[in-house]
């Protein structure tokens, strides 16, 4: 049986995850009768609840005697370090465009990433049956693309298709409507070549995805580079560095048949194949016979640029949510997650009672937390902080190019805000429709908590991606938030009559009989300082009969924030506290005089 390997590579939204789903389809993965869930790919729930893919993963389809391997690959820049990997397994990318918005900066990343690799890619401009698609604009701008990535001239000669990943058809025309994608299946076929790898050589292959399994263990994912593989083979496995990890045994051999894991007995160089038998090989190792002397070419795990402490919930309601509150218990967890996630890393802090988790961004540690509170644990979690590391020039940071797409009104405002987060812009241009579309180079500390803030100054239009670019010198201190916080001074349930004369203090961030405890924060302050407040005050009972009742109490409705607005919102000396039924915001130290004499510390030292 012939073989395919593809990757395909889009923009988050654009449609990727949908148009693999019709492939399952169409080509039988799926039995007629078969009820199969909408974007089958993003098997993880909460990708299905944000759509868009975080875990790269290897699926098949048959297709008239030939095997097609696809890899959908994750569009987001926190989970760029896996694009490239995944890039090394296969030998063509089909180029997923959306026909109304054109290549996006995440598309650019990862197309330059496969193009460096000498991969030709085949061009689908997605979503043709949008009322507002410009198809043939679309193409210009891919191919000006490719032309700024340094694309060969075979690359620059591609096939393009036209589709509609949800109706399931493709065609070589903009004016399609109809059909299916058979042009797509045999565009695969044609363009990208079968892998021509000696099957003879000794066996060798590069790690690629790591997953856990409860029964396997260690469940290693790539191509096999040379060589066949068969099961109980010994195997060892060596670091970039060629330095010797373990040496062990292939347990089990598994190939990709739709979305399934299969056992198979023996695999052969150009197949995509999931092992499991090594305890402590990790991605970018080369597995191999235990004659190899020499690793494969892998590119090093990029380093994490923000770190955040996990700590244990030690509020007053700590334990009346979630089941998971030892640390004993978070820290196993945390470091199950390192273990199969290679871009983050966790170390205990001094007490034993903290982690330190570092990863690559704002939204990777965002989808851990979230995960972990839907496990059922409880967690204090404190201020993202970018992470240093000493430079020739002296202290350095992360940078990150940021291209952003707004409303022409709005690109003032932008450039404010910016400016004021340290970034420098280095490109302003027409993106056309009414839209401007600016480039920055900012520092990454700038950046954390900007996302909401600056939906509200494009009134929710703006379109902004973030790209880690290098790290740079050290940018001075940038200015925090401005406004003060309101801290429940009371324990107990909130009361309307107080909340009603807190109004004018500032926005509140809780409604009348929500739990609160002291040192929690219960809304922001309009003036620059913290202000303790009593939440818990009730209406002075007299003789009198008064002429209005408590019902025509009407509040505002209170900011609620979501996990990822609360823990951009909170400063150094305060904590959100995450169960698996709400999320607060405290000031770490709850005891009033406590937080006085920390501050005094503080601003002594």
């Amino acid at each position: 049986m012939s073989l395919r390997n593809v990757a395909i590579i889009a923009h988050v939204d654009h449609g990727k995850t949908t148009l693999v789903d019709q492939l399952f389809r169409q080509s039988g993965t799926f039995r007629e009768n078969q009820r199969v869930e909408e974007r089958a790919m993003d098997s993880n729930e909460l990708e299905k609840e944000r759509g868009i893919t975080i875990l790269a993963k290897c699926t098949s389809v048959e297709w008239h005697g030939t095997h097609i391997n696809i890899v959908d690959t994750p569009g987001h820049a926190d989970f760029g370090a896996e694009v490239e990997r995944i890039l090394s397994m296969v030998d063509g990318v089909i180029l997923l465009v959306d026909a109304a918005e054109g290549p996006m900066p995440q598309t650019k990343f990862v197309t330059g990433k496969a193009l460096g690799l000498g991969l030709r890619p085949i061009v689908v401009v997605n979503k043709i049956d949008r009322p507002d698609a410009r198809p043939a604009e679309v193409l210009d701008e891919v191919f000006e693309l490719f032309l700024n990535l340094d694309a060969n001239d075979e690359q620059l000669d591609f096939p393009v298709l036209y589709a509609s990943g949800r109706a399931g058809y493709a065609g070589e025309n903009d004016t399609v409507r109809e059909g299916d994608l058979t042009p797509l299946f045999q565009k695969i076929v044609d363009h990208v070549p079968a892998p021509g790898l000696d099957t003879e050589a000794e066996f060798k292959m590069l790690a690629t995805l790591l997953d856990r399994d409860n029964f396997l263990g260690r469940i290693l994912t790539g191509r096999i580079e040379s060589g066949t593989l068969n099961i109980n083979d010994p195997i060892r496995a060596m670091d970039v560095n060629g330095k010797v990890v373990e040496d062990g045994r292939v347990t089990k051999l598994f190939a990709f048949q739709g979305l399934e894991r299969v056992p198979v007995e023996s695999a052969r160089a150009g197949d995509i194949v999931a092992i499991a038998g090594l305890v402590k090989a990790t991605v970018s190792n080369t597995i191999g016979t235990p004659q190899i002397s020499e690793p494969l070419h892998a590119r090093e795990i990029d380093p994490p640029t923000l770190s955040m402490t996990f700590a244990v919930n030690d509020s007053p309601y700590a334990g009346k949510d979630g089941d998971k509150v030892q640390s004993r218990v978070i820290k196993d967890r945390l470091n199950r997650e390192a273990e199969g996630n290679v871009a983050i890393r966790v170390t205990e802090t001094a007490g034993g009672e903290a982690y330190e988790v570092a990863g690559r961004g704002e939204l990777q540690l965002g989808v851990l937390i979230e995960t972990l509170r839907r496990e059922g644990f409880e967690l204090g979690i404190s201020r993202p902080r970018v992470l240093f590391r000493d430079g020739p020039g002296g202290r350095e940071e992360p940078y990150e190019q940021v291209v952003v797409d707004v409303d022409d009104e709005f690109s003032g405002t932008v450039i404010d805000k910016m400016a004021l987060r340290k970034a420098e812009m280095t490109d302003m241009r027409p993106s056309g429709g009414g839209k401007t579309r600016l480039t920055f180079s900012a520092p990454s500390r700038g950046l954390i908590g900007y996302h909401g803030e600056f939906l509200s100054d494009t009134r929710g239009t703006g379109i902004m991606n973030r790209l880690f670019e290098k790290y740079g010198p050290y940018k001075g201190p940038i200015q925090g938030r401005q406004n003060g916080v309101l801290i429940s001074m009371e324990t107990g349930s909130a009361v309307a009559y107080a909340l009603n004369a807190l109004e004018d203090r500032g926005i509140l961030f809780i409604s009348p009989g929500d739990m609160l405890y002291e040192g929690m924060v219960i809304g922001e302050n309009a003036k620059p300082q913290d202000l303790e407040v009593n939440p818990l005050k009730s209406k002075q009972l007299t003789n009198f009969r008064a002429s209005g009742k408590d019902e025509g109490i009407r509040l505002t409705p209170p900011k609620r924030m979501t996990l990822e607005q609360a823990i951009a919102y909170i400063q150094d000396d305060e904590l959100v506290e995450v169960t698996p039924k709400v999320i607060r915001i405290r000031k770490r130290h709850l005891d009033p005089h406590e937080r006085k004499r920390q501050s005094r510390k503080m601003e002594a030292a």
